[in-house]
């Protein structure tokens, strides 16, 4: 089901079709390297992530990570969306591109169009984004999202120190 739309990409809901999109998304190095190691190897481990991650976000919280889609050919090209962490209490900004289509933009369009369709359209109250520290182009895209680094924290779910970005203070 389409989410909705921004100049050059349509976000859709994930399901289990999507679980070959999922599974090479996971074992991207840079995935690995900036988000974490899922230890997703199989299609049938995929289609369990899909199952207790982005599908089970929907019923829960009424958002989760899209499937994009390129509108000038149909091509998928990664994922974003609004992720809820238990340990950050609040929605965040989420978003991994297959590596072949980084670097044009995408990423930040998606990041700003999930950002507006949370605040727009679901009326979230607040949205921030996490990054590690070193990985500079993600922090460039909360940013153009509109996001500003507040302070440092410890994810729960990886132990390492992240960058907090939250709303500015108006």
């Amino acid at each position: 089901m389409e989410i909705l739309q921004s100049d050059r990409l349509a976000f859709y809901s994930l399901t289990l079709a999507d679980s070959a999109l999922m599974l090479r998304l996971l074992n991207e190095e840079s995935f690995i390297r900036n988000i974490g190691d899922r230890g997703v190897r199989s299609l049938a481990q995929a289609e369990q992530y899909l199952q207790d991650g982005p599908m089970r976000s929907y019923q829960q919280h009424g958002f989760g990570m899209y499937r994009l889609v390129r509108k000038s050919d149909g091509v998928n090209i990664g994922l974003a969306g609004l992720v809820y962490r238990e340990y950050l209490g609040i929605p965040d900004v989420g978003y991994a591109l297959l590596p072949e289509f980084s670097g044009r933009g995408y990423a930040s369009e998606a990041a700003l169009a999930v950002y507006q369709y949370g605040k727009n359209v679901l009326k979230l109250p607040e949205i921030v984004g996490i990054v590690a520290p070193d990985n500079l182009a993600s922090k460039k895209i909360l940013e153009k999202a509109g996001l500003v680094t507040l302070k440092q924290i410890l994810s729960a779910d990886t132990q390492k120190w992240l960058d907090y970005y939250t709303e500015p203070k108006r």
